[in-house]
């Protein structure tokens, strides 16, 4: 099953940039679609090879933290190509 899940890591402190960075280069190294734009990524493929990269990469981001808020979204399909029609 194909899924597609979007992230939004929002630290709650002062200096949370590294934190960022650091989720999202861990994201692009695993292999899978992955996209960004300023306010969310997005990571596309198989539900279980998603959800295992998530499952420890999660838990890293919100180790790095003081205090954080993780919002995830998950769509049951691959919406890597979708391109808006207006």
């Amino acid at each position: 099953m194909k899924i597609s899940v979007e992230l939004t890591l929002t630290p709650l402190q002062d200096d949370y940039e590294p934190a960022i960075i650091n989720f999202i280069k861990s994201l692009r190294n695993s292999g899978l679609a992955v996209l960004e734009n300023p306010l969310s990524t997005q990571v596309y493929g198989d539900y279980d090879a998603v959800m295992d990269l998530l499952q420890k990469e999660m838990k890293v981001a919100l180790e790095a933290v003081e205090r954080g808020l993780l919002y995830i979204k998950i769509v049951k399909s691959d919406r890597s190509d979708y391109e808006p029609h207006f």
